[in-house]
């Protein structure tokens, strides 16, 4: 509290040279005019960084129905690379825009006094809001010392998981060479992709089959070859780097002794030949050009992250050389956690900044999404074009139109369906509205509507419905006090051992899978010793204290 004390005053004593980047008269962003906009006939333009958007014009049906509707239009900024600085450089400057999604650096935003607290804001103009988070709006609490709500989650609320992409993925091809069998183990795994690439070494194009490939040459290190060790190794949720155990002690995963085995496995797999040689050095546009080719075997991924290369195979025609998502574990007694439920994820959303100009458009143009008329045309788009209604009510997709959002990689771009729904709040998949029709596109009926010849047939070879039906359940888990540890808000001190953390671990792990098997036990402890000079029992001790802090407030 003390540190954005201090912040503020340093912000009152800034030189009258130094703008806030909305802070200006709102009359130069009031667009006159017929354009619609709660009948007023004007159209309030809010500037908003997305630290997870790319470039949008404001321009598709699903944008120009929303500034309808609430008279507000949206102006985005977004990082241009993976090194942007946007965030600190705002906080430096004080200049900000209207509104912020700052993901990771929320933190920050907050130290400096940059955020407003929404709470007065939902009681008076956002009826929609209380009602989709209910008895979990207090989750949305900064802190005990510090009740203010700052951000509304990015992430859905409540929902099922009717598809996952599991803690790892192989082709149909692979999968129907071993009779559908579904590997057990990394063991089983591994066996299932060598007696595949022996018998088929090549593409049909001559190329060399490819075992294993991750995207470790930028951020997606940690989709890729981070996260899959906390699930795969520990069975354990995702919370970033940390494992969190049964006193709610934060570890980094790094030197936990399973996640240690997890690396050993995968250097021997690089001096084998099955884990391709330009894991950490090829771009990620490399990365989704050999998924596209068909030459990769299996990832260790997620679907939104490989997604763009799968929709090139789909366009082809080539459904055997998509993947299937599978739980798999180390050994057979971990349980894979894809679809434990860990609570609403707090701690990263959509923010209002102090420069603001105008707070109640924002949130009221915030609440309008939450409403069930916004999250139907933010999910659905546009009724009688991306959507229709059925004799009983309920909303539909042609098969057309699944068909397209399923291989068109620019669908959502183009069309604005699903496009302006992250990361605003939403209801997660499954939920009903008042008439009994999902406020997302995606439910249990849909999704095995929407299966391919390949997922219909292993349905019907495992004896399923649903492809998740193999996995662990999420009433096997228990909901955990805590809510997902990646999304927190933490001190900036704690972000910045953490991110020293992060880079060794990034670096060294590399280092640890692509040297000789003989000195993977050096490197590792080299690692070790690296991450405890950097003080990661340091960082261990402050994400403890904030988690059992959150433990407190819901005990």
């Amino acid at each position: 509290m003390k540190k954005k004390l201090i912040a503020l005053l340093l912000t009152a004593t800034l030189t009258a040279g130094v703008f806030g980047g909305c802070g200006n008269s709102g009359n130069d962003s009031q667009a006159a005019g017929n354009e619609g906009g709660n009948g007023e006939g004007e159209v309030t333009e809010l500037t908003f960084y997305n630290a997870d958007a790319t470039e949008d014009s404001w321009a598709d049906p699903v944008a120009l129905a929303l500034t309808e509707a609430t008279g507000v239009k949206l102006k985005t900024d977004y990082p241009v690379s993976s090194t942007d600085q946007k965030v600190a450089l705002m906080i430096a400057e004080q200049n900000y825009p209207d509104m912020i999604y700052a993901k990771g650096d929320a933190g920050s935003l907050i130290e400096a006094g940059a955020l407003i607290d929404l709470t007065d804001l939902i009681e008076q103009y956002g009826p929609n809001i209380k009602k989709m988070y209910g008895e979990e709006l207090d989750k949305l609490k900064y802190s005990e010392e510090d009740p203010s709500i700052y951000q509304l989650s990015s992430y859905a609320m409540g929902g099922t998981n009717y598809k996952n992409s599991g803690t790892a993925q192989i082709q149909w091809a692979v999968l129907k060479e071993n009779d559908y069998k579904i590997p057990n183990t990394t063991d089983e795994y591994e066996q299932m992709i060598r007696s595949y690439l022996e018998a088929h070494p090549k593409t049909e194009d001559g190329l060399d089959m490819i075992g294993l490939t991750l995207s470790a040459s930028d951020w997606h290190w940690m989709i890729t070859l981070g996260n899959p060790a906390g699930y795969i190794a520990e069975g354990a949720p995702d919370n970033g780097q940390w494992l969190v155990d049964e006193n709610y002690n934060a570890i980094y995963k790094f030197r936990s002794e399973k996640v240690r085995a997890y690396f050993k496995w995968l250097n021997k797999l690089y001096n084998d030949g099955i884990l391709d040689h330009e894991f950490a050095t090829q771009t990620h546009e490399d990365y989704i050009a050999k998924i596209a080719s068909g030459r990769v075997l299996s990832l260790f991924d997620t679907d939104w992250d490989y997604a763009d290369g799968e929709k090139i195979l789909i366009a082809d025609g080539k459904l055997e050389l998509t993947y299937a998502g599978l739980p798999l574990t180390m050994d057979a007694d971990t349980k894979a956690p894809s679809l434990m439920y860990q609570g609403l994820t707090t701690g990263q959303g959509v923010g209002i900044t102090t420069a603001c100009k105008d707070p109640v458009a924002a949130i009221k143009f915030m609440d309008y999404i939450c409403s069930d008329e916004g999250q139907v045309l933010v999910n659905w788009g546009i009724k009688d074009v991306n959507y229709f209604m059925d004799e009983e009510g309920h909303r539909y997709r042609t098969e057309e139109e699944i068909a397209e959002a399923d291989s068109n990689k620019d669908y959502a771009k183009n069309t604005g369906v699903g496009f302006h729904a992250y990361p605003f709040p939403t209801y997660g998949n499954g939920v009903l509205d008042p008439a009994g029709s999902t406020y997302t596109p995606q439910s249990k009926e849909t999704v095995v509507a929407s299966y391919n010849e390949e997922q219909k047939a292993a349905c019907e070879k495992w004896g399923v419905e649903l492809l998740v039906d193999i996995f662990p359940q999420a009433d096997e888990f228990e909901v955990p006090k805590y809510s997902a540890i990646w999304a927190y808000t933490k001190p900036v001190e704690f972000d910045e051992i953490g991110n020293q953390l992060d880079e060794i671990a990034w670096s060294d792990l590399i280092s640890c899978v692509i040297g000789s098997e003989a000195d993977f036990d050096a490197g590792y402890d080299a690692m070790i010793s690296d991450l405890e000079k950097a003080k990661m029992g340091t960082a261990e001790e402050m994400l403890t204290e904030i988690i059992k802090e959150r433990v407190s407030l819901v005990e």
